[in-house]
């Protein structure tokens, strides 16, 4: 006794037919050979950066690139050239992790807008924004809505969280300009529209005159000299 000939036969027809079975239904799921991974499927990533903006994605003591990994559930190695590998367990995760990172390490254009900005510091020509880590612009008082505000602190102070579009950009300067989209307050956000009303009904505020450079003073001259003039 054993196996015959054509028990053989009859095993690799049914293995034959099992086999093309499994393969139709695999043409069926995949009919052709995809350009891209499943959005599900962990992965290795990459994206190339300014080799002198290395530090802005590590940041003080690994601050930043922790922050990243954390936020996003990612690995983040960054090569001395500015190649970034981010290892994700799935697109989705490195889609939002690339995207993080070329926020922060691309310079402000025109027309860009940035949501959620903090107001470090006014002057009373106007807000200086935080844009990102390491980069502000001038929200001048003359950009805040369509009419006048006397003082920017009649308005806006420092701490209040704005929505902006960068209208300027003077790279030679270093400068950066702004308009105001909508100012966020207790939950709600405020139209420039409305922050023009009320510039118009906020108190006079005392004007600071500086003394002009050029003035002589009543001695006759710029500094001492006057005095001088009078001994000889």
């Amino acid at each position: 006794t054993g196996v015959t000939r054509e028990i053989m036969q009859g095993a690799l027809e049914q293995a034959k037919q099992a086999r093309s079975a499994i393969l139709d239904k695999m043409l069926e799921a995949i009919p052709e050979v995809r350009s891209e991974l499943n959005v599900n499927a962990p992965r290795i990533s990459t994206v190339k950066i300014d080799q002198e903006k290395i530090g802005m994605v590590i940041g003080k003591g690994g601050e930043t690139i922790r922050a990243l990994e954390a936020d996003y559930e990612v690995q983040i190695d960054i090569e001395e050239d500015g190649t970034i590998l981010i290892y994700a367990t799935d697109g989705t995760k490195a889609e939002a992790a690339i995207s993080a990172i070329q926020s922060l390490t691309k310079e402000p254009e025109v027309g860009d807008e940035f949501h959620n900005a903090k107001v470090v510091k006014t002057t009373q020509f106007g807000a200086f924004v935080e844009l990102k880590k390491g980069t502000d612009g001038l929200l001048h008082v003359s950009n805040v809505g369509p009419g006048r505000v006397g003082h920017i602190e009649d308005v806006i102070n420092r701490g209040d969280i704005l929505d902006v579009i960068v209208q300027e950009v003077d790279k030679a300067r270093g400068r950066i300009g702004l308009k105001l989209i909508q100012k966020h307050e207790n939950g709600n956000t405020v139209s420039p529209e409305e922050l023009i009303e009320r510039a118009k009904n906020a108190p006079p505020r005392e004007r600071t005159e500086e003394r002009p450079r050029g003035d002589r003073d009543r001695r006759g001259g710029r500094g001492g000299r006057g005095r001088d003039r009078e001994r000889s």
